[in-house]
């Protein structure tokens, strides 16, 4: 590991299969990085959850260690998906599974809060409400009711804290800067059972050392964050035509533009860019629907499932396409419904055109070209133009999909050098927290490209009539 200074700062990210976590100089260099993996428990279609116990306490508690080491840091910043909620007892220790976006105890009955009505896709996050209301019912009383942030931040510092932007992800339950006591009530939960709220770049607390050291270490804690937000200030999707690609997980599109737009099913939200919009959302069509498409080829296809191809040495040449452009099926990516622009739990996957000369190989392409697909149609629902894709999160290391991303979508990849960008970001929002930066504004110096993908002419036109054909197959516009 390279020499710390007190400069450096660690971003933590928990994520869907595992918590990330960086020590990053002032320059945006990473020093040294962990990763401590963690089941992702689908008990049915319409579930998903943590072992909140050790994937949100002890996996941020056992990265941190791995990347500080016994060197001085000045802060630390936890950020990870939203929403989440957990419930926590006396000591701040998880007693209910870790329920995460999308799950269906998020959907309360109506009248209930948090239930009634379709999903909004107008609100930030209408899952959390609903998640309160399921974790209020199956565990009243308890200390707290807190997303993963909270649950990390308390173990690292003692306090159950969030951020500004990540307290506009608790839905109803905020009006404007405070909690609501009218939604409190009914619940019912109390303010004290929910986290703290800290605007974004100051100090939540201090991070404390564990075991027989245990007190402050003069490192200071920043909120618990946002994953998507701590991607976007680190990766270089500035310009009008930018589109961020976050492919973990979950797929996360944003395209940037100058305008304030607005189309049916997608989210508009200001860039942290001054004077300019992205507008895009999540969608299922990630590695959660590419790594269960993979696991399903894997006694036939060239790659073990879940166990990507390593990502290419930087100067190598760029690896011919496989196969025949023409010979490759369609998937529509739905394997726990859509999130973005369909907002529909009941959609489900299916692999059409399957024929008798397909392989492994052409399936597993299908499954890349898929997500691209998405891109594409988020795209043109929200009318805009775009010239690139800045793909950031663990799915850049697997070449395959970059490529077939490219071709589907019919746009250049540039893919971040630094594949854990929410955790980077997070290590800037550190250095914000800890006074070494006045603001957001600096975090574009962090902006590496990795290497470019470029559409290759033969399967960009094999795709975009693959592209016809799943519109044709997905729900009307």
């Amino acid at each position: 590991m390279t020499a710390m200074s007190g400069s450096v700062t660690v971003g933590i990210d928990i994520g869907t299969t595992a918590v990330k976590a960086l020590a990053v100089d002032a320059e945006g260099t990473v020093l040294a990085r962990a990763r401590i993996p963690h089941r992702l428990i689908t008990p049915a279609p319409d579930r998903l959850e943590h072992d909140a116990a050790r994937a949100w306490r002890q996996g941020p508690l056992r990265a941190l260690a791995q990347v500080a080491g016994e060197e001085a840091v000045a802060g630390v910043c936890v950020a990870s998906m939203v929403p989440s909620l957990t419930a926590v007892d006396s000591r701040g220790v998880p007693r209910a599974p870790g329920l995460l976006y999308g799950d269906a105890r998020g959907r309360a009955p109506a009248g209930r809060p948090g239930g009634g009505g379709p999903p909004r896709a107008a609100d930030a996050m209408p899952d959390a409400e609903g998640f309160v209301a399921w974790a209020v019912r199956e565990h009243p009383g308890a200390r707290g009711y807190w997303p993963a942030q909270a649950v990390a931040n308390y173990a690292l510092g003692r306090v159950p804290a969030i951020d500004t932007g990540m307290a506009m992800c608790m839905g109803s339950m905020r009006a404007g800067t405070t909690w609501d006591p009218d939604v409190l009530a009914a619940f019912p939960v109390e303010e004290r059972q929910l986290p703290v709220v800290v605007p974004m770049g100051e100090a939540a607390g201090a991070v404390r050392a564990a075991g027989p050291r245990r007190g402050a270490t003069g490192a200071v804690l920043s909120g618990g964050t946002v994953d998507a937000l701590c991607d976007q200030i680190v990766c270089g999707a500035s310009e009008p035509g930018d589109v961020l690609v976050i492919c973990g997980a979950t797929l996360i599109v944003w395209a940037v533009t100058d305008d304030w737009l607005e189309a049916p099913g997608l989210w508009t939200v200001p860039h942290t860019v001054a004077g300019k919009v992205l507008v895009g959302g999540p969608s299922n069509a990630g590695a959660l629907f590419v790594d269960w498409a993979r696991a399903l080829l894997s006694q036939g296809a060239h790659t073990t499932a879940r166990r990507p191809r390593p990502a290419p040495r930087p100067g190598d040449p760029e690896p011919a396409r496989q196969g025949d452009p023409a010979a490759v099926p369609v998937w529509t990516p739905y394997v726990r419904g859509e999130r973005a622009p369909y907002h529909d739990t009941t959609l489900r996957a299916g692999l059409h055109d399957l024929d008798i000369t397909h392989d492994a190989a052409a399936a597993e392409r299908a499954a890349y070209e898929a997500s691209g697909f998405v891109v594409r149609h988020i795209l043109e629902r929200a009318g805009i133009a775009a010239r690139r894709i800045v793909a950031s999160g663990g799915g850049t290391q697997v070449l395959a999909w970059m490529q077939a991303m490219a071709d589907a979508a019919g746009l250049p990849v540039d893919t971040v050098a630094v594949p854990e960008g929410a955790a980077l970001g997070a290590a800037y929002v550190a250095r914000w927290t800890a006074g070494l930066e006045s603001s957001l504004d600096g975090a574009q110096r962090w902006a590496r490209v990795g290497r470019r993908v470029e559409p290759d002419v033969r399967w960009q036109a094999a795709a975009d009539g693959r592209y016809a054909r799943f519109k044709a197959l997905s729900p009307p516009a």
